[in-house]
Parts: structure tokens; C-alpha cells; sequence
């Protein structure tokens, strides 16, 4: 007997019995797909939102003389213009929403520009940050941060192969720079800080040379501590961030409010709409600081559980980009991700008391339209490219296994043939 020697196994054992070849279709088919569970993750997110606006705000409410399901009904609107928007954003082509990227950077920077006017932009608890009237309200800051996405996918994409140049990085750092200024103007430090976030995270994933990222990111530092610097109410709100205890009931009001929040649920929380700091204690329970009314009536295990689904979503989105079919879809889906995973960071670090507070929302859960409705766009673009991805996946490997196939079955064919005239003839 012969040692050493490798013998060729094909669709047939050792011992005669037939080995299933796996088909990789059929594998790829099992897979969960990455824009499914974004689209999961999204309507849970949403939902519970909706019931923590309305466990949030409805005692007040009561506490007021005002309906307790005020702002459950516009929550509840919201939600369903947010939902209609992902849809019909999840069916436009990357390519036509890339040729929006202009107009809608153009019509940004007129609405910040707008919204600093006197009797135009709403102003509210001393910030004019909104355009309307009434309850009809819209945010110029949350849907900036949008249309910077689409225009600098399409820029970047197109500069591609001189991203090195300074001079080609000039025009999307000025127009960033520049927008960012008109957010801090109104005062919105921590829009302007995702924004910006979000703009440099594009730049590094487009391909921008370590060197000039370096050097946009240390730009990028410098300029947010002067803007902290340069008002005394974000230096108190960094000092209060330090040591909340040292002012509990001036700047570090809100912060000692949240932890009271978060610690007095415990891990089971005291239950869905018995909490006692969102009537007066809390301030902004239902929108900035929503995360700390979950915390007091749901617990630990409802804060990991909304921290579990961001996750997931902010994993589907990066699958999604890594899988995407080409460079501009590659960029604009990891850019739509990061602003969703790095708003998440900015807002849940605030309400535990790991970063400073910073008064941006958290994505699809805390109340107000604008907001919503931008993350159930950018949710949207997400499940298109996905989709798009994986049915193209799909047709190529249809492709390959339709030019191999018939060849694969002649020669298992002519295999059995050999096999059986060599046993007739042994």
C-alpha cells in the first residue's frame, strides 16, 4: 500500500456515496441580509420612540391643562411622513439622488442663512434654530447635515484620484467650515460637531492622504474649542461635565437630572409612564434627554436593548457600504452611517454623563419632525444601495453558475460513463 498518495475526491466518496457540492447561491440566499435587519432595527426604534415621546410628555401635559396626547399625535405623524420618506427614498437610483447634492447644499445654506433673520427663524429656549409657523416646523441644521452628505459623495468621488491636492480638499472644507459657522451661530454646537464629524469621516474613507487628514482633523478640534470657548454657557457646560455636583442645580442641572433618572430605574426600570423625573425634574425629557426617561421606566435592560438596536443598524449600514457596487455608493452609504452611529454616540454620551450635553437629538426616538424625517431618508438611501448590491450579487452568480453549468453536468456525465465502462470492462 502506497503512502503519501492524494487521491481526488469529486462528487462521489471513498466509498461511493455521493458528496452534495455546496451551491454558493443557495448559501448567499440564507444569509440574513444586512438592509433587513436596518429596516428591523428602524421600525423598533421608531415604535418605541413614539411610546417614550408620549410616556415622556403626557403627565406634564396633564400638569398643564394641556392633552396628554398632544405630542403623541404629532410624534405619531411624524412617523409616518418618516416612514413614507424611507420608502421612497429605499427605490430612488444612488445616482439621482448624487445629482440632488448640489441643490440641496445650495438650499441648506440659504435656510441656515434664513433662519438667523429676526421674525423669520423661530427662536426657542434662545436658540433660533426653525423655520414655520404654528406647529408646521422644519430645522434647516438636520437636513445640512443631508445635503453635505450627497454633495461631497458626489465631489469626492469625482476628485478621486487628486484627493492629496489642497487645493482640490479647498471648496468642500470652506463650504463645510461655512455651514458649520451658521449652526453655531444659532446656537447649535453639537449639530455642527456631527456635521463636521461626518464630513472628515468622508473625507478618510474617500481616500484623503493621513497627512492632510491630519491636518483637517486638528483644524477641526481647534475650531470646536473656540467655539466652546468663545460663549460662557458651553465653558459652564464643560465644567459641569467635569463635576456635575459642583453646580447640581445650575449647569449641571440636567446632567444630575439624567443620572437620577438612569439610577433610579434600576435594571427592570419602575415601569412604562411611572416616572417622576420627566414632570419638572428632567428638562427636554422628550427630546434631547428621551434616552434617561428609558432608562428610569425600562431600566438598564431598555438602554441596552435601544443601544442594541442603534447597533445593529449602524452594523447593517457599514455591511452595506463595505458590499456596495461602486465607489460613489461605497461613500455615501458609509457617510449616511457614521452621521447616524456618531449623532447616537453624541447623544447617548450626553445622557449618561460621558460627554457634555450638547442638545442633539437621538435618531428616531426623540420627538420632533426634522430629525426623523432626515434619518428615515438617510435609512432609506441605506436599504437602496443594499438592496441594489445584493441583486446584482445575485445576477452575477446566476451568470457564472448559468456558463458553468451545463459543463459541470457533462463532465459528471462522461465521469459516470468512464466510471461504469471501466468496471464493465474490469
Amino acid at each position: 500500500m502506497r503512502t503519501g498518495v492524494r487521491r481526488k475526491v469529486g462528487n462521489r466518496g471513498l466509498g461511493g456515496e455521493i458528496i452534495p457540492v455546496p451551491n454558493p447561491s443557495a448559501r448567499r440566499s440564507n444569509d440574513i441580509a444586512p438592509e433587513a435587519v436596518l429596516t428591523v432595527a428602524l421600525l423598533m426604534l421608531i415604535c418605541i420612540g413614539v411610546v417614550m415621546v408620549y410616556s415622556a410628555s403626557s403627565a406634564t401635559a396633564l400638569l398643564k391643562d394641556a392633552s396628554p396626547q398632544g405630542l403623541l399625535i404629532r410624534q405619531g405623524i411624524y412617523a409616518l411622513i418618516g416612514l413614507v420618506v424611507f420608502a421612497a427614498c429605499a427605490r430612488f437610483r444612488p445616482s439621482r439622488l448624487l445629482s440632488w447634492g448640489k441643490p440641496a447644499v445650495m438650499l441648506s445654506f440659504g435656510l441656515l442663512v434664513l433662519v438667523m433673520i429676526p421674525g423669520i427663524g423661530i427662536m426657542v429656549n434662545g436658540s433660533r434654530r426653525w423655520l414655520g409657523a404654528g406647529s408646521v416646523q422644519v430645522q434647516p441644521a438636520e437636513f445640512a447635515k443631508l445635503a453635505i452628505i450627497l454633495w461631497l459623495t458626489a465631489y469626492l468621488c469625482k476628485h478621486a484620484g487628486r484627493l492629496d491636492d489642497m487645493k482640490v480638499l479647498r471648496l468642500p472644507l470652506v463650504l463645510v467650515a461655512a455651514m458649520a459657522a451658521l449652526i453655531i451661530l444659532e446656537p447649535d454646537l453639537g449639530t455642527a460637531i456631527v456635521l463636521v464629524g461626518v464630513a472628515v469621516a468622508m473625507f478618510a474613507i474617500a481616500g484623503t492622504p493621513m497627512r492632510l487628514l491630519g491636518l483637517i482633523t486638528a483644524g477641526s478640534l481647534v475650531a470646536g474649542a473656540i467655539g466652546i470657548a468663545a460663549e460662557p454657557y458651553r465653558r459652564s457646560r464643560l465644567f459641569a461635565f467635569m463635576d456635575p455636583w459642583a453646580d447640581p442645580q445650575g449647569a449641571g442641572f440636567q446632567i444630575v437630572q439624567s443620572k437620577l433618572a438612569i439610577g433610579s430605574g434600576g435594571v427592570g426600570g419602575t415601569g412604562l409612564g411611572n416616572g417622576m423625573q420627566k414632570v419638572f425634574y428632567l428638562p427636554e425629557a422628550h427630546t434631547d434627554m428621551i434616552m434617561a426617561t428609558v432608562g428610569e421606566e425600562l431600566g438598564l435592560i431598555g438602554i441596552f436593548g435601544v443601544i442594541a438596536l442603534i447597533g445593529a443598524l449602524v452594523w447593517s449600514g457599514y455591511r452595506i457600504a463595505q458590499a456596495a457596487p461602486d465607489s460613489r455608493q461605497r461613500l455615501l452609504a458609509g457617510g449616511l452611517t457614521t452621521l447616524i452611529g456618531l449623532q447616537s454616540i453624541v447623544n447617548l454620551g450626553a445622557v449618561l454623563g460621558m460627554l457634555p450635553v450638547t442638545g442633539v437629538p437621538l435618531p428616531f426616538m426623540s420627538y420632533g419632525g426634522s430629525s426623523l424625517v432626515v434619518f428615515a431618508a438617510a435609512s432609506g438611501i441605506l436599504v437602496g444601495i443594499g438592496r441594489r448590491a445584493r441583486a446584482k450579487r445575485v445576477r452575477n452568480l446566476s451568470v457564472v453558475e448559468g456558463g458553468n453549468g451545463t459543463s459541470r453536468g457533462d463532465r459528471g456525465g462522461r465521469n459516470r460513463r468512464a466510471h461504469h465502462a471501466g468496471a464493465r470492462a474490469g
